[in-house]
């Protein structure tokens, strides 16, 4: 048995040809509306300062994380590590007087900065209430300048 088909005409055929997909035209309109999207988001992100916030925050977990075991040396010790001696007495037996009797490796390495600076020691202190100060020189990498950050900050409050 044989079911007639209803015969189809031109202006349909056409129709159902241009229902087939998109047209250059609308692909290029709809990718520049994500990219405008996208670049907008990644603007306000940027200036929202969540990386600086992120930086920062890490500095202080750094900070607090050398003066943890800055804390260990002194009490097996005696003693903090002079200036001249450095973070790095954390990780290997200083050779600069005084050298420590109880000496052992408390830290695989010393941390560096988010700019892949080492972070300053020196004590006795001069700004902190520590007897040591820790601080990282900031992204320009300028010792004393207004984006230092150290042990001697305390962390601003968000408005």
């Amino acid at each position: 048995m044989n079911i007639p088909r209803h015969p189809q005409t031109p202006r349909l055929r056409q129709l159902l040809r241009r229902q087939g997909g998109f047209t250059l035209i609308e692909l290029v309109l709809v990718l520049t509306i994500i990219i405008i999207l996208v670049g907008g988001s990644i603007y306000m992100v940027n200036q929202g300062g969540l990386f600086d916030t992120a930086q920062e925050t890490r500095i202080e977990s750094d900070i607090k994380t050398i003066a943890t075991q800055l804390e260990v040396y002194n009490a097996r010790n005696g003693r903090y590590p002079t200036t001249e001696q450095g973070l790095e007495a954390l990780v290997t037996k200083p050779t600069k007087d005084p050298i420590p009797d109880r000496w052992t490796n408390l830290m695989d390495e010393v941390p560096t900065d988010p700019w892949k600076q080492p972070y300053k020691y020196r004590f006795p202190n001069q700004k902190s209430k520590k007897p040591y100060d820790i601080w990282s020189v900031g992204k320009d990498g300028s010792d004393g300048s207004p984006d230092d950050l150290g042990n001697w900050k305390p962390k601003e409050e968000k408005k």
